[in-house]
């Protein structure tokens, strides 16, 4: 990876005249998922030959590679910006990323839930594990020691790997968390539910695949795991519109719902 990693850098780096902005202007401006339409867009094209769900991967193909190192660059000068002054880091995909979108209200409640606790978010839409895995071992994490990161990814993987593949990918991001932040404990959030039906394929799917990472949980020590993906749902198992409009992104009412979820545990978590 390391020769692949020069060669990128050598041609796309170079070419990437345009950085993202630091934490408190990309929530204005470029970070703002909304006008990312590509980046929210859920990966379902296969993975290249090379690209595995645990094995570090520049997102690249549709013209994505550019405006990923973009992102990848605003990330550290946001880190820097910092001063190493991060009590909570949010780590994933477009999710996670849409906290960020102020039309929709998400991130009033982002700032309303977690403000104080001086957050650092490094979502990044249409993510899979592969490509969280390159960013996290490429200095978005350096020099920090958060209380929490809560974690959240895998959902894109869907359509390029199979279920133990993803399992594994996860896996690897948490284990990267685990060692450059030894002090820092894991919220892993399972998979959250997508598809209108509960009798989509993807939901049973997302169960499996939440009841192996669900493994990874020590009690809290390091790792703690938590699923509130059924908190979104009809008691027929309906992902509502109302919730998550495109059946998979959520929108203020469902990010509102995300933070009353985790609350207890991550305020037990922040102690």
């Amino acid at each position: 990876m390391k020769n692949r990693f020069q060669v990128w850098c050598g041609c796309v780096l170079t070419a990437s005249l345009v950085a993202v902005p630091a934490f408190g202007e990309q929530q204005q401006s470029t970070a703002a998922p909304q006008q990312q339409q590509q980046q929210r867009r859920p990966a379902t094209r296969p993975a290249g030959p090379r690209e595995q769900a645990d094995q570090p991967w520049i997102k690249g193909g549709d013209g994505q590679t550019i405006g990923f190192i973009n992102r990848h660059e605003g990330f550290l000068k946001d880190l820097k910006e910092t001063n190493g002054n991060v009590g909570i880091l949010f780590v994933g995909d477009s999710i996670t990323d849409g906290w960020r979108n102020k039309n929709s209200g998400a991130y009033e409640v982002f700032e309303k839930t977690y403000g104080a606790m001086h957050p650092y978010n490094i979502g990044i839409g249409g993510d899979r594990t592969e490509h969280v895995i390159w960013r996290l071992q490429h200095g978005e994490i350096e020099g920090i020691s958060p209380k929490v990161a809560v974690l959240m990814i895998g959902t894109n993987n869907l359509g390029a790997n199979t279920d133990e593949e993803i399992v594994k990918g996860i896996t690897k991001c948490v284990n990267i968390l685990n060692t450059k932040l030894p002090t820092t404990k894991v919220l892993l959030l399972g998979v959250f539910p997508r598809a209108m039906n509960a009798d989509s394929p993807l939901r049973g799917r997302i169960k499996a695949i939440n009841e192996q990472i669900a493994k990874l949980d020590d009690g809290g020590q390091h790792v703690k795991y938590l699923d509130i993906g059924a908190k979104f749902l009809q008691p027929d198992g309906t992902l509502p519109k109302e919730i998550m409009p495109d059946a998979l992104h959520p929108n203020a009412k469902g990010y509102q719902i995300w933070a009353d979820a985790t609350a207890p545990t991550i305020e037990q978590l922040m102690k």
